[in-house]
This record gives C-alpha cells, sequence and structure tokens, in this order.
C-alpha cells in the first residue's frame, strides 16, 4: 500500500524541519567535545560500515582534538546498534548506519525498540552505492536482454539470495520482479559471502550484491554481472551497464551508509559534525579510500541526508507494504 501524500508531506517536513533548526544553529560548540566520541557501528569489524567508521575516525579526531572511537554492536541487521545510539544521553556518541537502520526498521518491524525517523537525527549521507544483479557464470543469455528473458520464463523456479529478510537487497529483488515481470523465490542467507557461494555453486540464479564484490568475483570468472541498479554507469565498475541501459524502466536503488546522532545531541553538536564529516569524506585521501571500499562519496549536509531519508523511506516502506514483507 503507498504512502498517502499527507503522512509524505508530514515525513518530509519533519525531516526538514529537523535538520534545519541544526543547520541554522551557530557553529560554535562551546566546550564540546570535553571527552572521546564515540561511532557506535551495527556490523562486525571488517565489514563495510565499519570500515567507513574507521576511515572517518582518524580526521574526525584531529579535527576535534579528541579520540574517536569506534564501537561495534552488532545484531539485529544493526538495529541494536542504531538504538545504542538513539538512547545514548551522553551528548558524545553518534553511529555510522545503513539504509535500513535509518529508514524502514519499523515499518518492517513494528516492534524495533527505536523510531528511525523520531530518535535519530541525520548528519551526512557519507557513501552511496548502486547494486548489481549478478548471476552464476554459466547463466543463460548471452545478452543481459536474453539472460532477464531466460529468468521470465523460468517463472519460479529459478530462486534469488539475499543477505536477509528486509535488506535493501531483499527489497529491490522484489521491485526488480515488478519491473521486469520476473517470479524467482527468495532465499536468505547469513550474509553477501554465503549468497556468493550459493551462486557459484548454482544453488541460486539471481542475487543484488555490493558492485566491488560482484564485479570482483566476475573479473575472477566465478560469476557474471547482469546490471546495476542505476540510471547509468557507476565510476565504481564503469564496465558495467545498467539495468536501465539494458531495458529495464523506472528501476533505481542505491545502498548508502550516513552518520546520525541521537535526538538528543544538541543542534549545534548536530551541525558541526555535519559540516566536519562533510568535508572528511570530500577530502581526496578519504574519498580515496571510501572509493576503493566500493562507495561513491556523497559527503552531505544534514538536510541532504534528511531528503534522502524521505524518498527512500517512500519507495522502500511502498514496496514492503505492497509486498507484505515483514522482518518481526
Amino acid at each position: 500500500m503507498p504512502i498517502r501524500p499527507l503522512r509524505r508531506a508530514t515525513l518530509v517536513l519533519a525531516l526538514t524541519t529537523l535538520c534545519g533548526s541544526a543547520i541554522a544553529q551557530p557553529a560554535a560548540t562551546p566546550g564540546w567535545p570535553s571527552k572521546p566520541l564515540r561511532i557506535i557501528v551495527g556490523f562486525p569489524g571488517g565489514s563495510s560500515p565499519d570500515l567507513v567508521a574507521r576511515t572517518l575516525a582518524e580526521p574526525l579526531a584531529k579535527a576535534l582534538g579528541q579520540p574517536v572511537v569506534v564501537e561495534n554492536k552488532v545484531g539485529a541487521g544493526g538495529n541494536i546498534a542504531a538504538h545504542a545510539v538513539s538512547s545514548a544521553t551522553d551528548g558524545h556518541t553518534i553511529g555510522v548506519m545503513i539504509n535500513g537502520n535509518m529508514t524502514i526498521a519499523r515499518i518492517l518491524n513494528p516492534k524495533v525498540a527505536y523510531d528511525p525517523l523520531k530518535d535519530l537525527a541525520p548528519i551526512s549521507l557519507i557513501g552511496t552505492a548502486p547494486l548489481a544483479l549478478a548471476a552464476p557464470a554459466q547463466a543463460p543469455g548471452a545478452t543481459a536482454q536474453e539472460f532477464l528473458a531466460a529468468a521470465r520464463a523460468s517463472g519460479d523456479r529459478w530462486s534469488y539470495g539475499t543477505p536477509g529478510v528486509g535488506t535493501v537487497a531483499h527489497i529491490g529483488m522484489e521491485l526488480l520482479k515488478t519491473k521486469a515481470n520476473l517470479q524467482p523465490v527468495h532465499v536468505p542467507y547469513p550474509g553477501n559471502p554465503q549468497v556468493i557461494n550459493a551462486l557459484m555453486a548454482g544453488q541460486i540464479q539471481l542475487a543484488l550484491l555490493p558492485p566491488a564484490m560482484a564485479a570482483a568475483q566476475a573479473r575472477a570468472g566465478k560469476l557474471r554481472v547482469i546490471g546495476l541498479t542505476s540510471s547509468s554507469r557507476s565510476t565504481l565498475v564503469p564496465e558495467v551497464p545498467s539495468l536501465a541501459e539494458e531495458g529495464v524502466k523506472d528501476f533505481q536503488l542505491e545502498i548508502w551508509n550516513a552518520a546520525a546522532a541521537p535526538r538528543s545531541m544538541p543542534a549545534p553538536v548536530v551541525a558541526r559534525l555535519s559540516g566536519l564529516l562533510s568535508e572528511i569524506a570530500r577530502s581526496p585521501e578519504v574519498r580515496a579510500r571510501l572509493f576503493a571500499q566500493g562507495w561513491q562519496v556523497a559527503g552531505t549536509s544534514a538536510e541532504g541526508l534528511a531528503n534522502r531519508i524521505a524518498a527512500d523511506t517512500k519507495m522502500l516502506g511502498g514496496v514492503i507494504r505492497s509486498v507484505g514483507i515483514t522482518a518481526e
């Protein structure tokens, strides 16, 4: 069921008002920080959000004149960490999160302990990336169009893998099914490494994967990349066409990571962190490191992130409701 217009308008207004108030505050934050800043990440060491947080931590520590410590609180697809951030009251805790933690967590599961739209203050959208539609190396069809035709002809005899129910890869594939008239069955796995193994073994026929991960396997001859979920080619993997180029209309999807604070954090502090993190992310050295990790650097303002949250909540939430996806 699509989000009603009044609800969409209220959502955008609330997010824009929140970020606008933060931006309007003076940049000076006397006495802050008075102790180390903590960045909470909801995924294990070496994961993409963890690497992003650690890439930002050192230059942020230099800018603040205080240590910046990355703390991993793993579980529930990052929602345990997001709740820890939302409930922090020390004024020195923020988080690096993925799309779902800041948009659709409550839509997927009303029992989630925090409300991303009410309990988190956007700081900056750090990096974005399209997903890559991947298949086994010996998948049928010489072109993307021929592959998609084979997928349509196979109906529900084909299956697709994701790193879990309610992930962007899951929701994105359900959206692709409607746009390309496909019917593969969902098979959830603990993570993308297991999805890749299942693809290589021919246990599943489709998956949406981070582009750098999929392209590396394709270059090794272990997988085939059909196309990207972007409107055009990406600088991350310029050799891979977009699905839009291959005839899939009105289908655009990105994964992203962002920094957020608890709503209790003073607005001038949020504004200062927003300015610092956006500047750090766009600096040549950090930009290069994030690009190597598979991210197109955004480094937006808090308002820019709020706008992205509103757009993704509308789009992903609409798919969740229409398909009936639940992560309870």
